[in-house]
């Protein structure tokens, strides 16, 4: 019973704090990670521990399956090149730069362990991406970019980190046999997700005149999607992200429109109290992380954190600027590969670096890192890297999620660009 009342008060917290947050103008994720913090040094308080499996069955379905329903298929679809580009390549870059920097400024932490901290901290969250740039007025492409990139490349921070922590416990690492593997997993996953889109499809045709059996079906596929995936050991993130992208097209085309509103009504609660509960779980853990380092080393460690900061934001902004000027020689290119609406401008460029913030999946792969190594040894740096990790979540999340807003202004970004054909195409059909 005392967990259901945390449970409830965290809850009331959220609804409240979030009114407060659209008062005085400030993303309502950073209120709510400030909030955690404080609430997590409550003294009568019990740890509230994430449970990592807890955030990859529960929340992360629900969450992924929303924004994928929601984003824009076709430019999606044009800014491909560009969102594959930060999704994959940009993790992996991130993932050696973090690891190299932990190696070299970080006593005890060799090159293994520097890898499983930088997989960790390689991937931006969709979570945190939507919620903290949604309403600042950037760009239709921008947004999609950002959302696009943050729904896949969690599937490749996954990946990177389950061959790090293999490299830790003895593995012999095969760079053919990793690429094949990555290959697989995230094929498998799209073939997943485009399966159970086409069984969902198939079960929505003859019930959508039921909107709340139709709602339930929508509700419950993405959970099962996901822990299939999971069972054929291939990419629930992905088969989920694909499940959403099927739907959302479909559904433009069957459903009328009193049960999309019925539909966009009911997602933007469970959305909504998802997102906020998320946000006050990580501030949460931070006090909790904190009781296992020492409090000499707590300086120490919070200053590392903030140089990996620092490292993981200059990684992005460097790929970003080199993809911008990419796409410009490809479009100036006799072939024309690349669309005149794919390029990017140094505004919108700018923005798309500072808005790389990491989120609940890096806090749960950390949390979720083996206790022992296969021989019963514990596994070494465990605690260190947990609490760099979420020290380097709140650096983020805090950091630039504060900014941010101030940065669009400062670009004068007060309208999103014009879009006609794509926004008008989508925005009015994009309802769940």
């Amino acid at each position: 019973m005392e967990n259901y009342s945390i449970i409830i008060f965290l809850l009331i917290v959220m609804i409240a704090l979030s009114a407060v947050a659209d008062k005085i103008k400030i993303p309502y994720p950073v209120l709510l990670i400030i909030a955690g913090i404080g609430i997590g040094f409550i003294p009568a308080l019990p740890n509230i521990q994430l449970n990592p499996e807890v955030v990859f069955l529960m929340f992360l379905p629900p969450l992924l399956y929303d924004a994928a329903f929601n984003i824009s298929y076709r430019e999606f679809k044009m800014n491909i090149n560009t969102i594959g580009t930060l999704a994959i390549s940009l993790v992996f870059v991130t993932t050696v730069g973090i690891a190299a920097a932990a190696h070299f400024m970080i006593p005890g932490i060799s090159w293994p362990l520097g890898f499983v901290l930088g997989a960790i901290l390689s991937a931006t969250d969709a979570v945190a991406a939507i919620s903290i740039t949604k309403g600042l007025g950037i760009s239709h492409k921008t947004s999609t970019i950002l959302e696009g990139e943050s729904l896949v490349n969690d599937a490749s921070a996954l990946i990177a980190y389950r061959f790090s922590v293999a490299a830790v416990t003895g593995a012999v690492f095969v760079f053919w046999k990793a690429s094949l593997q990555f290959l697989l997993v995230i094929s498998g996953g799209l073939l997943t997700g485009m399966i159970m889109g086409r069984i969902l499809a198939f079960i929505l045709k003859h019930v959508h005149r039921n909107g709340v059996v139709t709602i339930s079906f929508m509700m419950v596929v993405p959970f099962v999607t996901y822990l299939v995936a999971e069972e054929l050991h291939v990419s629930g993130v992905i088969a989920v992200v694909f499940l959403g992208l099927a739907i959302a097209r479909f559904s433009r085309k069957l459903f009328p429109e009193n049960l999309k509103q019925q539909s966009r009504t009911f997602w933007e609660i469970i959305i909504f109290l998802l997102n906020g509960f998320i946000f006050i779980l990580i501030g949460i853990e931070f006090p909790y992380v904190a009781h296992n380092i020492s409090k000499s080393q707590l300086l120490p460690y919070i200053g590392y954190a903030f140089v990996i900061t620092v490292v993981a934001l200059v990684l992005r902004m460097a790929r970003v600027f080199l993809q911008k000027r990419n796409l410009q020689r490809a479009f100036s290119s006799q072939k024309r590969k690349i669309s005149e609406h794919a390029l990017l401008d140094w505004q919108s460029s700018l923005v798309i670096s500072w808005s790389g913030m990491r989120g609940i999946v890096s806090l749960a792969i950390a949390i979720g890192l083996p206790v022992t190594l296969q021989d019963g040894t514990p596994f070494p740096q465990r605690d260190a890297i947990i609490f760099i990790s979420v020290a380097v979540v709140l650096f983020t999340l805090l950091g630039q999620g504060l900014t941010l807003p101030w940065l669009v202004r400062a670009l004068k970004i007060n309208q999103p660009e014009n879009t006609n054909a794509v926004q008008q195409s989508d925005s009015s059909t994009q309802t769940q």
